[in-house]
């Protein structure tokens, strides 16, 4: 059936114009996406030809946007643009009214550990799976890796080996499409036993950047590129860093969806409405890397951290939620769809993640709260999103706030640090019904204050949209967990 749909549509895209085959055919083909559940893994009984398998559907990200849109019955979003945001805190819904982590859905309180573990938060992450961040397809490909160069190298004055890493998806049940998972990992040699290791997801220019030698302490000037001392912080401590892409097997781009592994999963078609958004599936390719490390001889990795800026500050907040294994998380700036509270309405509108150029991040649910429904009908808020993290550390960082300024976007306001700090201390109730310690704060710190005392940490810098000026707060905070068994000697000896 999938076969002959993707047949049908390429013969009406050449006689029909796109606007008119949106409004009456498209609808089917996300049905089809929507209902068509993937088969079961032991279903196949051999591996499809390419000649066999319909190519991918190719949309622009815009059509696909509309699609979605006419699936869920959405005529229009409210507007998302710089114009449409407050920077009034008097009027950012304070006071805010969240729904309390430690009551379940029939009103119960939640009073003891396991009931946190078997009733409350199964229940968050069901939110969060259905209206939010989208379904994880059951059956997920194995992932093979291999080591594609090891080289002996000095980096900020530390001997170390770096090895450049390729994670192979299996695509036998759709050979039309190739994931490989991009990474590197980079451990000190003068050092005994396995060390701790930071994980940093980096964007696709960052990435590029990361590679090339000597390593720079400025930016490249590409997205998400703020130079890499951060790696040289690191491997002074002696600990061993990795550098994910998360891009390298799923675009940013809602014109990539039928391609990469959530294009493999669904075997080139569009998303059904209940699918997962790249959140989710750079943080699933985060997990399979921390797979791998569990296998090098020369890392840790049960003291393993996870660190992201931005949209990837977001997808390490998910990362550490969804699996236990990771020991730490820094979530730099990860504002609206991170850290920030979706009810303290101060800088970015959630209606600006679902405009056309970011909707990919989440399920295709979450469209409903930028048209008929607003933040305030959420069933959650992501003060419990960090609460899913509990009782593992959890550091939110963050830049200056303009204010009323219209240029704050050379500061970091959009973020809304305030609202990310508000998160953190809803989410403390959790973390001690777990025996854990809060922020240890309720009211909004000074700036460059660092609030790492307790298992929730926090700082606001005095900077732009950065994650640089927190990387020293953030291991000092990390440092009270990760430990390796002797400190790097940057001399060789």
């Amino acid at each position: 059936m999938p076969g002959t749909l993707s047949k049908v549509w390429r013969r009406l895209a050449t006689l029909v114009p796109v606007s008119i085959l949106f409004a009456v055919g498209v609808r089917l083909l996300g049905q089809t996406a929507q209902s068509t559940p993937n088969p079961p893994a032991q279903a196949a009984s051999a591996t499809p030809s390419i000649a066999s398998v319909p190519p991918p559907v190719h949309l622009t990200a815009e059509q696909d946007h509309r699609r979605l849109l006419d699936l869920l019955g959405i005529k229009e979003l409210r507007s998302g643009g710089e114009q449409d945001a407050n920077w009034d805190e008097a009027k950012a819904n304070v006071p805010l009214h969240l729904p309390d982590p430690l009551v379940e859905k029939n009103g119960i309180p939640v009073t003891k550990a396991e009931q946190w573990w078997k009733k409350r938060r199964p229940e968050i992450v069901e939110d969060y799976d259905r209206e939010i961040l989208g379904r994880t397809p059951a059956i997920l490909p194995k992932v093979t890796w291999q080591v594609v160069s090891s080289t002996p190298e000095t980096l900020g004055g530390v001997p170390v080996v770096t090895k450049r890493l390729a994670g192979h998806v299996d695509n036998a049940t759709y050979p039309q499409i190739t994931v490989t998972i991009d990474a590197t990992l980079s451990t000190p040699v003068h050092t005994a036993g396995r060390l701790p290791v930071v994980m940093e997801l980096a964007f696709s220019g960052e990435y590029k950047a990361s590679l090339q030698r000597p390593l720079s302490n400025t930016s490249s000037g590409a997205l998400g590129d703020y130079g890499q001392t951060w790696e040289t912080q690191v491997l002074a401590r002696g600990w061993a860093v990795a550098t994910l892409s998360p891009m390298s097997f799923q675009a940013d781009d809602g014109g990539g969806l039928t391609e990469g592994i959530i294009g493999l999963m669904n075997k080139g078609q569009p998303r059904g409405v209940d699918d997962w958004g790249a959140l989710k599936a750079w943080a699933w390719g985060a997990s399979r890397l921390l797979d791998y490390l569990e296998t090098d001889p020369a890392v840790d990795a049960k003291q393993a951290a996870i660190e992201g800026h931005s949209r990837l500050g977001k997808t390490a907040l998910v990362a550490m939620a969804y699996d236990p294994r990771f020991a730490v998380v820094y979530s730099s700036s990860s504002g609206e769809g991170g850290a920030k509270l979706y009810r303290h309405i101060y800088g970015e509108p959630l209606s600006h993640l679902m405009n056309a150029q970011l909707y990919q991040w989440m399920s295709p649910q979450m469209l409903k709260y930028a048209g008929p429904l607003t933040p305030a009908d959420l069933p959650v808020d992501n003060h419990e999103l960090i609460a899913l993290c509990a009782p593992r550390p959890v550091f939110i960082g963050a830049g200056a706030t303009a204010g009323s300024d219209p240029a704050k976007q050379q500061m970091d306001g959009w973020a809304d640090a305030r609202g990310m700090f508000l998160a953190e201390v809803a989410a403390g109730p959790v973390y001690r019904l777990l025996g854990r310690r809060d922020l240890g704060a309720t009211q909004f710190p000074p700036i460059l204050t660092a609030l790492i005392d307790g298992d929730l940490g926090f700082r606001q810098h005095a900077g732009a949209h950065t994650p640089v000026p927190n990387w020293p707060a953030f291991l000092d905070f990390a440092g009270h967990y990760l430990h390796s068994s002797a400190a790097t000697n940057s001399t060789g000896n």
